[in-house]
């Protein structure tokens, strides 16, 4: 049996009015269709007329025949959301006194300070400056980059701190007193390297020239067969090659005991001036004696006191070679005792005049607080012509 279309519009009408009744905003609006439409999407879909027969009552059938779609659910509006609280504008703390301090603003009405370092806090902090100094907003650093606080308790502390930073004259002086002996340092450093060192480098390379210029002047006929007398030389020139094979040396001699221009130079002195001239190897008789560095400068005379009786001493002249034998020293005599290179020396063993050759040098090494002695006694003269002698081709 079929229910009454007519009461069952009824019934629709009145369910759609209380859904809109029941949300607030589904209100009608003012006119003259006010009440009649709820907004939205239409909510009775295009009629449906059957083909035939009566219509059944889910197809929601009204008095005159026209058929209409069941009513689908009432359309619920969403719950009201509520207003957002107003939040109150920040308000910034007291101003304190310009003292160089750190001012922090006021989050909320809490102040910043005891708002957990939250964002919005250390986006409100400043760094406040002195009134001679521009505000700049506060920049963030590294951990390592950022700068001290400045001193709190206003221009009078920071006058005590800067006072505090500066260095004491005490600290000033030391620090210059540290520099000087620094740099003498360095110096005297550079000073021994020199003596030690360069001095022997240079040294040795204007023996190594004076040597071979010797040696081709004695090479060359016309010099060798040219007259003159060969007891004649100036102060610095060179006339003979000493050798010590024990010691492996082989220096030049030169005229004079000057040290700039002889001795400093690499080179054995001959002691040829007055008062303290000395025979040379060529005279019948008297003591050839020579000088030489121990220490630097090429120091040729080193190692002489290693010399033991009967060891040999080569002086090569133009013509002649005139082998040596050590046969007596004295470790240590002072420098005033000229009577060593005398024509017969008080403790060389030597009792008579002859045929003398004396070593000396300076002592203890390093010093020239005394003097070593080396006396020896002419035991062959070889001329050139006929080679090298025993001594020197052993």
């Amino acid at each position: 049996m079929y229910a009454d279309p007519t009461e069952y519009a009824e019934q629709q009408a009145f369910e759609a009015a209380v859904g809109r009744l029941a949300d607030p905003l589904n209100d009608p609006l003012p006119g003259p269709d006010a009440g009649l439409r709820a907004p939205g999407p239409e909510p009775y879909p295009e009629a449906y007329t059957p083909p035939y027969g009566p219509v059944p009552p889910q197809y929601g059938a009204v008095p005159d025949g026209t058929a209409y779609a069941a009513p689908g659910p009432a359309v619920t509006s969403p719950a009201p959301v509520p207003a957002p609280t107003p939040v109150p504008a920040p308000t910034p703390a007291p101003v304190p006194v310009d003292d160089g301090t750190v001012t922090l603003w006021q989050v909320g009405g809490e102040p910043a300070d005891r708002a957990g370092r939250a964002d919005e806090t250390m986006a409100l902090r400043r760094v406040r400056r002195t009134r001679d100094e521009p505000e700049e907003p506060y920049e963030p650093h590294e951990p390592e980059e950022r700068n001290p606080s400045p001193p709190i308790g206003g221009r009078a502390a920071r006058r005590r701190a800067q006072r505090a930073a500066r260095e004491s004259p005490a600290v000033i002086a030391s620090r210059v007193a540290g520099e000087v002996f620094i740099t003498l340092g360095v110096v005297m450093l550079l000073f021994v390297s020199y003596q030690l060192w360069w001095t022997n480098v240079l040294a040795d390379r204007h023996v190594g020239n004076e040597t071979k210029k010797l040696e081709q002047q004695w090479g060359d006929e016309e010099e060798r067969d040219r007259d003159r007398d060969p007891g004649v030389f100036s102060p610095g020139e060179g006339f003979a090659i000493m050798h010590i094979p024990r010691l492996d040396v082989k220096v030049p001699v030169a005229e004079g005991v000057d040290e700039d221009g002889v001795l400093d130079r690499g080179m054995v002195g001959h002691y040829g001036e007055e008062p303290l001239k000395t025979a040379m190897p060529w005279d019948e008789k008297g003591n050839f004696a020579v000088a030489g560095h121990r220490n630097t400068h090429g120091e040729p005379f080193r190692y002489i006191n290693k010399l033991d009786p009967g060891d040999p001493i080569v002086v090569e002249t133009r013509d002649t070679y005139y082998v040596y034998e050590v046969t007596s020293r004295l470790d240590s005599t002072p420098p005033s005792n000229v009577d060593v290179i005398g024509p017969v020396p008080p403790g060389s063993g030597f009792t008579e005049p002859g045929r003398y050759i004396t070593l000396t040098t300076c002592t203890p090494e390093f010093t020239s607080e005394y003097r070593l002695i080396v006396w020896g006694e002419l035991a062959e003269e070889h001329p050139r012509n006929e080679g090298k002698p025993d001594a020197l081709v052993r």
